[in-house]
């Protein structure tokens, strides 16, 4: 099986080219991203290419798949830019792997693609996706699932995947997670037991998390089977309660609105790179219920939603990332200085 991963070198691609590594099944892999990493693995060739710009149907033909994971995130004051990459981009890739003849796309999609929901209970994959308006993020993964039906109605002779991960932790992508997320200030030697006082309580402070390995393995499951949309998270469900747990802290009631006014005015102040969007997505969107990805795909989390977190937090405290441009602590410059000269929240890294 010949392979193209695009997004092959962030936190999810990294992963899955080193799970497709180890598969005899898999022949080669094509990696393909922005700037190519000085990474040598045996089966992958990389290959630099722009998914707003460059001609991607010679890249992909003789593929037997090809895995859409590009993405961008950052610059969060710079919605054009996001859009032509996450939204057109996306459309590229779907419109050159149908050109190059290729049977399988996998696409990376989200649970942010969801509209709002239920916490207290889990939803299948027919639960509407038509995203949380105040999130660019949720927005353009709303826009790409209704891009993704109509390319599935025109090309019923592909195979078309999508996954739809929660929060995906893993401790070789927290340099990535903190330079897109928490920015230049923030203090990773902070994320000890007993260091963190409190922790804010809000009933629909609830989400799901999986470790990137196991994302990684769900992707590597659906090149050679399944069809249509997998939601994909570990137990358990994070709350409140788990995350008091986890870092010996109490809990302290919190109003949303308060909580969203900090996350929006650190934005506009440049102390931080997350817009508040982040903020109302997480508490929007629903409960996933993954049993179609273990009924039909055969996927197991092998690590628990508090493991990968704790894998997480580990890698943050110890500034530890992976040698791939988006994941690697060098990107962010000695003392994180290439990040506060560039503007927190305002490039791609």
């Amino acid at each position: 099986m010949r392979v193209a991963v695009v997004g092959a070198t962030g936190n999810v691609g990294a992963a899955l080219t080193e799970a497709l590594e180890a598969d005899p099944e898999v022949e080669s892999i094509l990696g393909i991203a922005r700037r190519t990493p000085e990474l040598s693995l045996s089966k992958v060739r990389w290959e630099s290419a722009d998914v707003v710009t460059d001609d991607l149907v010679p890249l992909f033909r003789g593929c037997d798949a090809v895995v859409s994971l590009a993405w961008l995130i950052q610059p969060s004051r710079d919605e054009d830019t996001l859009r032509a990459v996450n939204v057109d981009g996306s459309r590229r890739v779907f419109e050159a792997a149908a050109d190059a003849g290729v049977p399988t796309l996998v696409y990376a999609s989200s649970v942010g693609a969801y509209s709002e929901g239920p916490k207290d209970r889990p939803v299948d994959e027919s639960w509407p996706t038509e995203g949380i308006k105040t999130s660019f993020y949720s927005r353009h993964k709303a826009e790409v699932e209704r891009s993704l039906d109509e390319f599935e109605a025109a090309n019923q002779g592909m195979r078309v995947v999508r996954l739809r991960p929660g929060l995906i932790f893993g401790r070789q992508a927290a340099s990535g997670i903190r330079r897109l997320f928490m920015g230049p200030f923030f203090p990773g030697s902070i994320l000890r037991r007993g260091l963190i006082p409190v922790v804010p309580e809000l009933d629909r402070l609830i989400f799901q998390a999986v470790h990137r390995r196991d994302v990684a393995e769900a992707f590597r499951l659906t090149l050679t089977s399944g069809s249509g949309a997998y939601n994909v998270a570990a137990d358990p469900v994070i709350d409140p309660d788990v995350l008091a747990e986890l870092f010996d802290a109490r809990k302290l009631r919190v109003p949303a609105t308060a909580l969203r006014m900090g996350a929006a005015a650190s934005w506009r102040m440049r102390l931080q790179p997350t817009p508040p969007g982040w903020l109302d997505m997480g508490l929007a969107v629903p409960v996933m219920d993954t049993s179609r990805a273990r009924t039909e795909l055969g996927w197991r989390a092998e690590r628990s939603a508090t493991e990968a977190l704790t894998d997480l937090i580990e890698g943050l405290r110890e500034g530890a990332g992976f040698p791939t441009p988006p994941l690697d602590p060098r990107t962010s410059g000695p003392l994180r200085v290439r990040e506060l000269r560039t503007g927190v929240g305002a490039t791609s890294h």
